[in-house]
């Protein structure tokens, strides 16, 4: 722990707060404004597909002005969307309201570069640690994200819910304050004149496709059944909507939990090793499809979906951090998470879709190619590495 890395993890909880927020209300007010009511998720989507549309620039941005100006911009990006967000709830704007959880998507594109930015304050072989310390304050957003917005929902009396992207907009903008304190290392020309390599032949390198397939499926996974979870308990097993939120919250923090310890883990055993035990995780979480859909073995799946997503994703992000070199860390960053999280958008857009037509257990199963594919890509950069 460093200062620098200190004053990532602060701006990073209050920067982080519009993704928990948008998760928490953008469906509530969907489903008030959407003149279709299968469209009530559509903000939701759209951020999502916002994160992955804006991965790569939010990368290119930071290789220009830096980490801390790129931070900042974001910052005030998201403060501005939330302030959109409000005036189109005041006006009952189904389509600005869109429009907004798209932009605010835009600004969580940029957080999620924090992770790499900690990865540049500490030495390489500290990359996991560094990394677990960052999404391990996940859990900071996730805890002050939804609850003040909770808190300041009836602010503006006549129109529920404006206060609380009013104040997303001071959350986000708060992250400022520790930014201002950061010293960023960039330097643009040096990095500007030196060639890269292309995104084939990064592709083409055992260990960054091992990297990219086990962070992208891992979100595949999760993304997948976590956004069927709700819809399968509540709607189709008619488990009541408190057993299914208490699920839903285990699930988050067993996603941000193990981060105390996987840095220390892969470490030890190597990222391999912690890759092929996140896919026993997963495996456990399907296992239980073959069970009872009981509120017990929702439970225990998604609490198990969030350990395998937290091995896979950590050691496949700090995998990346070694199969690059300086002068293309902003290209190969931005690539990857424009995979990841365009998957992620994918898979999550499917869900419903795949649940309804199909059933739980089905759900589950196709998850097994995804865990062959990051076996298979695994498997075969640690032979290369062997030969």
């Amino acid at each position: 722990m460093n200062k620098n890395l200190w004053l990532l993890i602060l701006s990073q909880i209050f920067a982080f707060t519009a993704a928990p927020i948008t998760v928490f209300l953008s469906g509530i007010i969907g489903s008030q404004f959407s003149p279709v009511k299968s469209l009530a998720t559509l903000p939701m989507a759209l951020s999502i597909v916002g994160i992955a549309i804006f991965a790569i620039f939010a990368a290119k941005v930071m290789s220009i002005i830096g980490r801390r100006a790129g931070f900042i911009f974001a910052s005030i990006i998201s403060s501005l969307s939330s302030l959109l967000a409000a005036y189109s709830i005041i006006i009952e704007s189904f389509i600005l309201f869109n429009f907004a959880c798209f932009l605010l998507g835009a600004g969580v594109a940029f957080s999620h570069q924090y992770r790499f930015a900690a990865v540049e304050t500490v030495k390489k072989d500290m990359a996991p640690k560094a990394i677990s310390i960052i999404l391990l304050a996940g859990i900071g957003s996730a805890f002050i994200g939804p609850n003040v917005a909770n808190i300041t929902k009836d602010i503006i009396a006549e129109h529920l819910y404006a206060g609380s992207y009013i104040a997303l907009a001071a959350l986000t903008l708060t992250s400022i304050i520790f930014l201002l304190f950061y010293k960023d290392g960039h330097k643009p020309n040096l990095i500007n004149k030196k060639t890269s390599r292309s995104y084939l032949e990064l592709i083409s390198q055992p260990r960054f496709l091992q990297a990219l397939v086990a962070s992208a499926f891992a979100y595949a996974v999760m993304s997948f059944l976590m956004t069927a979870t709700p819809i399968s308990m509540h709607v189709m097993e008619k488990i009541n909507l408190t057993k299914t939120s208490f699920v839903i919250q285990f699930h988050i923090a067993a996603m941000f939990l193990p981060s105390l310890v996987t840095g220390n883990l892969i470490k030890k055993f190597g990222h391999s090793k912690i890759m092929y035990a996140g896919v026993f995780l997963f495996l456990i979480t399907i296992l239980t499809s073959f069970f009872d859909q009981n509120f017990t073995n929702y439970l225990v799946a998604l609490i198990f979906l969030g350990f395998g997503w937290n091995f896979l994703f950590i050691s496949g992000t700090s995998l990346l951090v070694l199969s690059y070199r300086e002068n293309e860390k902003f290209k190969a960053q931005g690539f990857n998470d424009l995979i990841v999280y365009s998957i992620q958008a994918i898979s999550s857009l499917s869900a419903g879709v795949f649940l309804t037509s199909t059933s739980w257990k089905t759900m589950n199963l196709v998850c097994i190619i995804f865990l062959v594919l990051i076996i298979l890509s695994t498997l075969r950069a640690d032979f290369k590495e062997r030969k």
